[in-house]
């Protein structure tokens, strides 16, 4: 610091304590009046510090709050099916281990988990109000799920446990439960839409509540395992034997059912359109039954040994145990009863039966396969490390997902900013309001710092009359009322930040003011405070105020000292 600079400082300080004297009024003769005038500049900064300390806290909290709660229901990074616009409605993903290892490693990647979702309706369990029902979304998570956040809020009962994959156990929020009238280890009744309404009963042991009332009153948590079978995806064999003959000899048939209907049968000598086939057994017999079908048009001739282009669905196994007892060898004679060849059932699913066929009896026992569904899932959910790499993690995922060997399958990258593009939207014009109340807050404490550097110079007019008389300049007598308009901005902003802070903290311990989660997603207002944009709002305030004190002290320029020293 050099030695004007050190002037200033001394005369300023010098000025700060000097007594004032009115001497129109010999009574206040002692009386500081410039005191009345930095206590209302100090007070003006302080509370400008106040509603812009409080004003980005509440935004930070809010914005961190809900963003928190709504990636709480999903994930940060989704990987579906090119195409389809919500998660809700998504085609199936085949599960691709090594490909869920590549994702998991990129780096910023913290956790991965497949998940799948199924639209239900589910009733009441109050006698009175059976026609009850509510649209909800099943979440169909496995062992892989991160319950972080759902453990954080849950409210009575425990998390389910999916380690059985046909766990029927639920987790549902306090709002559905209030509306359904359930309570926690009710049965709930839930219909699901197909050809025909499927019913199924979930138990309830679980029951949170987050305060997010859109996704409280429609997200459900369940077993992966059953969303995959609800949803028919992949591929369910089986195989029968028709009640009519063809040839003298019975006719044994693949039922396929699920994909895209164009279905292909491998009864041991690879794919073919074939769906059944004439069969006399003459020994024990086991055949095998392998179907899949193909997402993609099918474009070759029929019949065609190879396959036929695009990608498949994974097929499923079926079996059926033929047992031969009598004269093996001997013809097939089977007689109709009104046109159809009689069974007898060995067992109440049937699935095991016999038939009379002449010199001997054959027993039949089907083995249906287990679906290929488990294969499938709705989309996979990753969480990174930082949001606010979000984009650029989108970006590198997508790259990356590109150059797999899945790329075939179309998929693509969205984040949570995509799928509640609106909610995320509505956020980002909080920072502009918080930037309009920031700029006024600043604007009336530049006004009110102003009018008081003006007064005090009016106070001192004799005493800048003196200093050009001795010689001094403009601008050492402007960086006097500068450095002192400074102090008072300070002082300001120093018992601003107290107080500011003081609130803030009171508020996150013990959440004085309240909110309706309805409206506001939130019970409480949040707070969140930042040191580094705490730090970067006293800079800016401190900058833009002792620029802004330039300003009025130009008026130092005009004034005469012949007329500033008689000046009373």
């Amino acid at each position: 610091m050099n030695g004007s600079w050190k002037f200033t400082f001394f005369i300023a300080r010098k000025l700060q304590k000097q007594h004032v004297v009115d001497p129109a009024n010999q009574a206040d003769k002692g009386k500081k009046v410039a005191r009345p005038i930095t206590r209302i500049a100090t007070i003006s900064i302080a509370l400008a510090m106040i509603v812009n300390i409080i004003t980005i806290a509440v935004v930070d909290g809010f914005q961190q709050e809900v963003r928190h709660k709504v990636i709480g229901f999903g994930s940060h990074i989704s990987i579906q099916n090119r195409g389809e616009g919500s998660l809700y409605e998504s085609s199936p993903l085949r599960i691709n281990t090594s490909f869920t290892d590549m994702v998991s490693s990129a780096k910023g990647v913290t956790h991965i988990q497949p998940v799948a979702y199924k639209p239900a309706l589910f009733q009441s369990v109050s006698a009175k109000d059976q026609r009850e029902i509510l649209g909800v979304v099943l979440k169909g998570v496995n062992q892989q799920y991160d319950w972080t956040f759902m453990k954080a809020h849950l409210k009575s009962g425990r998390l389910p446990d999916f380690s059985n994959s046909d766990s029927e156990e639920i987790l549902i929020s306090k709002r559905i439960c209030n509306d359904l009238h359930y309570k926690l280890g009710d049965t709930a009744k839930a219909y699901f839409v197909k050809q025909q309404p499927i019913l199924r009963n979930f138990k309830i042991v679980g029951i949170y509540e987050t305060g997010l009332e859109d996704f409280d009153k429609e997200i459900i948590f369940c077993n992966l395992r059953q969303v995959q079978k609800l949803n028919d995806w992949g591929i369910q064999a089986s195989i029968s034997i028709d009640d009519t003959l063809a040839s003298g000899e019975i006719i044994i048939r693949g039922d396929v059912t699920g994909g895209n209907g164009n279905h292909r049968y491998d009864w041991g000598k690879g794919f073919e359109q074939y769906q059944g086939f004439n069969f006399c057994p003459v020994k024990d017999t086991t055949i095998r039954l392998i179907a899949a079908d193909y997402w993609s048009q099918l474009n070759e001739p029929v019949g065609s040994e190879d396959a036929p282009l695009g990608e498949t669905a994974m097929p499923d196994t079926a079996y059926l145990h033929i047992k031969v007892t009598g004269d093996r060898y001997a013809p097939c004679s089977y007689r109709l009863e009104d046109g159809i060849l009689p069974r007898t059932y060995l067992d109440d699913e049937g699935y095991q039966f016999s038939m009379n066929a002449g010199s001997k009896t054959l027993t039949f026992h089907t083995v249906p396969g287990k679906g290929s569904s488990h294969h499938y899932i709705g989309s996979y959910e990753l969480m990174v490390e930082d949001w606010n790499q979000l984009d650029e993690m989108k970006k590198k995922l997508s790259k990356t997902v590109h150059f797999t060997n899945q790329s075939q399958a179309q998929l693509e990258v969205k984040s949570i900013k995509d799928h509640q593009s609106e909610l995320f939207v509505w956020l980002g014009f909080l920072d502009l309001n918080m930037a309009i109340i920031l700029i006024l807050m600043l604007i009336i404490g530049i006004i009110n710092m102003g009018s008081a550097l003006l007064v005090l110079i009016l106070v001192r007019t004799n005493f800048i009359g003196v200093m050009k008389s001795i010689g001094a300049t403009n601008w050492t007598i402007q960086k006097l009322f500068v450095v002192q308009g400074g102090r008072l901005i300070l002082k300001g902003m120093i018992w601003g930040n107290l107080i500011g802070i003081g609130l803030s903290l009171l508020q996150i311990q013990f959440g004085i003011l309240k909110l309706d989660a309805k409206v506001y997603y939130l019970t409480q207002v949040p707070i969140y405070l930042d040191p580094f944009k705490l730090l970067f709002l006293n800079g800016l305030t401190l900058v833009i105020c002792v620029l802004a004190l330039l300003i009025p002290s130009i008026v130092i320029t005009r004034i005469s000292p012949a007329k500033a020293i008689r000046f009373r």
